[in-house]
């Protein structure tokens, strides 16, 4: 009957999600109601009362503040301002130099950010209207920008990743290493849809160099300084195990102040900002993942997590058939949900199967971070697209961005399928941890 009570909550789930019913609330009200089913009123409200303690007292999550700080910090004091004119200066002489510019410093600012829509806005608002002025399709150039915004969340920080970390309970450290691959390799995969695009359709994308005058590269790059005395201060150090991705989080708020204090560039206002949004953006996080492992316990006491993994060894599915199963379900989910909500809804009964397979949990909350940013370009609900709508409105339609997000989704299922292939791609750096 328990079994039987959990299908059940997973159905009223996604009823409640598809009338677009909070994440966090669905969670919770799913997972009180199918406890009290189970048990009785009083150990529902036994974990309705403990669970948001146990979950947000956990040492790790106190990263997420702390790098949102960092990234809101970084952005509204102005750190990451020259990253796109550093990027055009020093590939100025490529084909499509102004669309492979724009991705990298996409890059850069994800390194510092960890958020697809901050780092989408932030670079819609530079590069869309200087790609359009050089001749580019205001859909492709718009497609491009959307499409780099997703690298947010792959280069460390990521939240997604620390909250992947979290649940799986696994390093996050090596889950941030392992996105570092498949960050640079979606960007080198988009950089090639660029220069195909230029060749193929030079009408799209121009494919002269960029005419920036005497420019020079060294003194470009030397501006973004305090950017990259950030990158190497916080990843140096959590790479080569100084201190933990926890307190990382830590040293590079603390890191991002002090170099804004130190180029006059932090004011009162500032900081209250970056501090209002950084608490705003770490509670809706924290209410739903408070949800989640609420659901996780539902499903547990429910036996269901235990009945599927069961089903699935059972059944002797190979390796392929399992994570074409695993592609489809995020796909399909990226098309309706948010990247958060849908992890979070996920994990409870993926992870019992991955770690029944042997699956390396390394590997698949890199894919999985990886499958969810692909669903922030798909429609109907791209929230990069519509975000670079929300900047680049004189100069796109919503359609219009789906139409040039397309050749990216292609080079991301090309990535998807080499890391399905050849996991050791992702695993090769947290190997020399």
């Amino acid at each position: 009957m328990s079994v039987e009570t959990g299908f059940l909550g997973v159905a009223v789930l996604f009823l409640l999600l598809a009338l677009r019913v909070p994440v966090a609330l669905a969670l919770v009200a799913v997972s009180f109601g199918g406890t009290a089913k189970m048990l009785g009123l009083a150990p529902a409200i036994g974990i309705l009362s403990n669970t948001p303690h146990s979950f947000v007292a956990n040492w790790t999550l106190s990263a997420v503040p702390m790098f949102l700080l960092m990234g809101f910090v970084s952005y509204h004091a102005g750190l990451t301002a020259g990253l796109f004119e550093a990027a055009k200066a020093v590939l100025r002489k490529i084909p499509g130099a102004l669309a492979i510019s724009s991705i990298f410093a996409c890059s850069g600012f994800a390194a510092v950010c960890g958020s697809s829509l901050a780092t989408a806005a932030a670079m819609g608002r530079i590069a869309i209207p200087e790609m359009v002025k050089s001749g580019y399709s205001p859909s492709f150039a718009s497609g491009a920008i959307a499409a780099g915004g997703t690298i947010g969340a792959l280069i460390p920080p990521s939240i997604l990743m620390i909250v992947y970390g979290v649940f799986a309970e696994t390093s996050v450290t090596k889950v941030f290493v392992g996105g570092v691959t498949i960050g640079l390799l979606t960007a080198v995969s988009y950089s090639v849809v660029v220069l195909l695009t230029c060749w193929r359709r030079p009408d799209i994308a121009p494919p002269r160099p960029l005419d920036v005058g005497d420019v020079d590269t060294m003194r470009a790059v030397l501006n973004i300084w305090p950017v990259l005395l950030l990158m190497v201060v916080v990843f140096g150090g959590l790479f080569s195990g100084i201190f933990t991705a926890t307190e990382a989080g830590a040293v590079g708020a603390l890191g991002s102040i002090l170099i804004s204090l130190a180029t006059r560039r932090l004011t009162f206002g500032i900081f209250r900002q970056s501090m209002i949004e950084t608490l705003m953006t770490a509670s809706s996080l924290f209410i739903i993942g408070v949800g989640a492992a609420m659901f996780t316990r539902f499903l547990g006491l429910s036996g269901l997590t235990s009945f599927i993994s069961s089903a699935v060894s059972g059944s002797e599915m190979s390796y392929f058939h399992l994570m074409l199963i695993v592609v489809v379900l995020y796909l399909v989910l990226g098309m309706f949900m948010e990247p958060f909500g849908a992890l979070l809804v996920t994990l409870p009964v993926l992870l019992p199967i991955f770690r029944a397979e042997g699956i390396d949990l390394i590997w698949f909350g890199v894919l999985v971070v990886k499958l969810l940013e692909i669903g922030m370009i798909t429609p109907p609900v791209g929230l990069n697209v519509f975000v670079i709508r929300n900047v680049a409105s004189e100069y796109v339609s919503v359609l219009q961005i789906f139409k040039g997000v397309i050749p990216f989704l292609i080079a991301d299922i090309v990535v998807v399928a080499i890391c399905i292939a050849f996991p050791a791609l992702i695993l090769f750096l947290p190997g020399f941890l």
